[in-house]
């Protein structure tokens, strides 16, 4: 079975409980149709690297993603996008959150104790609304996670020059704000890139989609033979 390239990033490899990726464009594929086309001819693809990755045994659960600053929990994965969210939050090793993007920022967040993860989806208008400080919020509230506990990390995304908002800036100043000392951000430009990502921008919305993945590792896993 064919399979799309991924990267990872050391902050949340360097944490032995995770298993993150962030899948780049996949070669071979006729992306440029409208979103919905392009994801189910992406579908088999992203399932067959995510299984190569070692997320075989976790159902994805995703966000409907709408541009808004809703986070919510999920504590098993649901048949369909979660209404009106743009990030999820999870403590269940069986679930494997995913977001979709093509220039907005996927957001990872990884509690230092192993307690949960989020995944946020922040373009333009949902940083403006806060997604990253919500999901902030929510992970505590939801899961007792202090901000000082967090590790962040901001996957490619669009940025100056070729856009006139740097999101990922915001995102770090949002999170920082919000009392997250440990913010990683890749630096890298998805409209700069053309042979390893896709671009909402540079090709005028009719393109395919990256694929964030997150999620925590069984205890199975974890445990010494």
């Amino acid at each position: 079975m064919k399979s799309c390239p991924a990267e990872s990033f050391p902050g949340l490899n360097a944490l032995p409980f995770l298993r993150a990726a962030f899948l780049q464009r996949c070669p071979g594929v006729d992306v440029i149709t409208d979103r919905e086309t392009a994801l189910s001819r992406l579908s088999t693809l992203h399932r067959a690297t995510a299984n190569q990755l070692g997320f075989r045994d976790q159902a994805f659960a995703c966000a409907e993603q709408v541009h808004g600053a809703l986070a919510v929990r999920v504590d098993s994965a649901p048949r369909e996008p979660v209404p009106g969210a743009d990030a999820l939050i999870t403590a269940s090793a069986q679930i494997c959150l995913a977001i979709y993007v093509a220039d907005c920022a996927a957001v990872y967040f990884a509690d230092k104790k192993g307690r949960a993860i989020g995944l946020a989806h922040s373009g333009r208008k949902g940083t403006e609304l806060g997604i990253v400080p919500r999901t902030i919020t929510a992970l505590r509230d939801q899961f007792g996670i202090d901000p000082s506990d967090l590790r962040i990390q901001i996957a490619p995304c669009i940025r100056p020059p070729h856009y006139e908002v740097d999101i990922a800036a915001e995102i770090s100043r949002q999170a920082h704000s919000a009392g997250v000392d440990d913010v990683n951000d890749c630096g890298i430009c998805t409209a700069s890139d053309p042979e390893s990502y896709y671009s909402y921008r540079r090709e005028k919305g009719r393109t395919g989609r990256l694929l964030a993945l997150l999620a925590l590792k069984s205890q199975a896993e974890l445990d010494p033979p």
